[in-house]
């Protein structure tokens, strides 16, 4: 809505105006880009008016009558830029839009470039948009993409850091978190855990909304915008947690659709690209090798399969992309069957009679054409994602892995040695027995023995698996357990199906054979249950002396006593380290069950468990 709104030259765009809209060309940085692109497509663009869209630091040609809008970072750079385009009179009237809070000094230097451009009519609205974060789902959000490495797990956890390092990160993320209120138009209530990375960023955050609220004459939190986001007359909880209290659910192999894209797929900022295989025929020898075309498919939240079946288990997935294929080739069919009587010669009453009944079929049928090839294009592009994941399945034996995790991590009973699932050459590649490994370590109460990991360690570098994450994860958990028990993930494994019922016919797209049909079991991750305890005001030792802010309180108190007794309706958890899918999917489930509450999921980084071990 912010978006559409800045795009409209800062009004509300009303709804029901049949009048042309305006011409305007966009010009963005790669902050804009990133945060533009998830939400809105070039249809929708253009709809709004925007003919032309280009990067700030191209080559821009001038196009003296159209008004511009910018959406940048207010960067040095940016701004030189932007001068530049003033003085060499690049458009009629220019609309900045400044991703984040641009400083007074910076924004004397645009006044004096108009003044001596002679350009200052021109230059017609000047604003802080206050939109430093990027949203991938109505519920999900994720700081930034551009230099996330200075927001990383890696940034924030090595031993090396120095406090004004520290303090820039920390800055980096609560002004974003910032942006995210200021958009949401609520100010929350905070909790934190003591001691962490999620400590530091809740202080700051306090103090940077308690300043707003206290500067009457600007603060962004006045009538007109609090109350109008999607929040009812409570205010939203924000619970601030440290990647560092579960380390394991980012190096988990998973079982979910999205989730699964995510861990085996080039997916980022909601779109998929996949390599595509040119065919199995032979390349004559002497020949090059054909190359592979690369095809990126965007995965939003106008593609209804996608919204349905992006928290589904795998197989369910494969199922119903089978269901949408064939009542399309149903649909397609009939109206084949319809265009094949209407071709009928002859004079026969029958066929007459036949006709005017088949004419209104026929046009019901070319009227849902447009419908049926959208349909079409969905049930294509799902079917070449999940094949891609497919083969990832079977050729890494995913479904074995994700369910010995399951077990090592609800602490069942294993039907096979870890040392036997590290040394079987067939299961997985190098990181995946990593990733089961740590995953392993970090779950079990007593650490192994140092025999054992020496047995554990050679059979994991035979097997090609670098070593390097495990003596950070062997710090770790000793850091961790001074500071506390090591969480539990729950008690139920996942449970085997007998085999798929529709995908096993023969006719079917997907060849499941071999792939287990595991049923999830809800189970709350970590993350989950603090909220849980939190939201519902529960006590619990794991979260009863989180730390409690309230920005409107005259006084920051250091308590851990909150104020307010009731439960909340509305929560933003965000992770301060990186987050998954894994752990979005796990809310999203846990909030279905909870009657007319919301959860937003948040985190510093989204990352995939072979990003994370490159971190750690």
């Amino acid at each position: 809505v912010a978006l559409k709104r800045m795009l409209n030259f800062n009004v509300p765009p009303v709804k029901n105006s049949t009048g042309e809209p305006v011409w305007k060309v966009l010009i963005y940085d790669r902050f804009g880009q990133d945060i533009i692109s998830p939400l809105l497509s070039v249809k929708e663009l253009r709809d709004m008016g925007i003919t032309l869209h280009l990067l700030l630091h191209s080559d821009r040609d001038a196009i003296p009558d159209v008004p511009a809008v910018y959406f940048v970072m207010p960067t040095e750079e940016n701004i030189d830029r932007m001068c530049q385009d003033l003085r060499n009179q690049l458009y009629e009237s220019y609309y900045l839009n400044f991703i984040s809070a641009i400083s007074r000094s910076k924004l004397e230097d645009i006044a004096n470039a108009a003044i001596g451009a002679n350009a200052v009519t021109q230059v017609a609205k000047v604003f802080d948009q206050y939109l430093n974060f990027i949203t991938l789902e109505d519920d999900m959000f994720v700081l930034c993409n551009q230099n996330k490495e200075l927001v990383s797990y890696r940034a924030i956890n090595r031993p090396d850091i120095t406090d004004t390092e520290m303090e820039t990160i920390m800055d980096t993320i609560v002004d974003s978190l910032f942006c995210f209120f200021v958009t949401l138009g609520a100010i929350p209530i905070i909790r934190c855990s003591r001691g962490t990375a999620a400590e530091m960023v809740a202080v700051k955050l306090d103090k940077k909304l308690r300043e707003n609220l206290r500067d009457a004459r600007n603060s962004l939190f006045t009538g007109d915008t609090l109350g109008a986001g999607q929040f009812s007359f409570q205010r939203p909880l924000l619970v601030l947690v440290d990647r560092n209290i579960d380390l394991a659910t980012p190096l988990h192999h998973t079982w979910t659709y999205q989730a699964l894209v995510h861990d085996v797929l080039d997916f980022h900022l909601n779109r998929v690209n996949l390599e595509e295989s040119s065919g199995t025929e032979s390349t004559p020898a002497g020949a090059r090798p054909k190359k592979k075309n690369k095809k990126s498919y965007d995965l939003t939240i106008s593609d209804k399969f996608w919204q349905k079946h992006k928290g589904s288990p795998f197989p369910e997935v494969a199922e119903s992309v089978q269901q949408e294929l064939e009542s399309y080739r149903a649909q397609e069919d009939e109206v084949k069957r319809l265009k094949s009587i209407m071709g009928i010669e002859g004079e026969d009453e029958g066929a007459i009679s036949m006709l005017s009944d088949n004419t209104a079929k026929l046009t019901s049928a070319v009227s849902s054409l447009p419908e049926l090839l959208e349909k079409k294009r969905l049930i294509d592009l799902h079917t070449n994602v999940a094949t891609a994941v497919l083969e990832h399945i079977k050729s890494r034996k995913l479904d074995v892995y994700f369910e010995y995790e399951e077990k090592i991590m609800s602490k069942s009973t294993l039907d096979k040695s870890l040392l036997d699932m590290i040394s079987d050459p067939d299961a997985g590649t190098p990181e995946d027995k990593m990733r089961l490994f740590l995953i392993y370590y970090i779950s079990s109460a007593q650490a192994p023995s140092e025999i054992d990991l020496e047995q554990y360690k050679k059979a994991l570098m035979d097997a090609g698996c670098n070593l390097a994450p495990l003596s950070y994860i062997k710090q770790w958990k000793a850091f961790a357990k001074m500071a506390s028990a090591p969480t539990s993930y729950g008690n139920a494994a996942p449970k085997p199906l007998g085999l798929f019922s529709r995908v096993m016919n023969t006719g079917s797209q997907f060849v499941m054979e071999g792939v287990k049909n595991l049923v999830l079991k809800q189970q709350n991750l970590p993350v989950t249950r603090i909220l849980d305890n939190l939201m519902e005001m529960k006590s619990n030792p794991e979260t009863d002396d989180y730390r409690y802010f309230d920005p409107k309180m005259l006084r920051g108190s250091d308590s851990s006593v909150p104020r307010n007794k009731n439960p909340f309706q509305e929560a933003i958890v965000f992770v301060v380290g990186g987050g998954n899918y894994i752990e979005y999917q796990n809310l999203i489930d846990y909030i279905k069950g909870k009657q007319g509450k919301h959860v937003l999921y948040g985190c510093s980084e989204l990352f995939n468990a072979t990003q994370f071990i490159k971190q750690v």
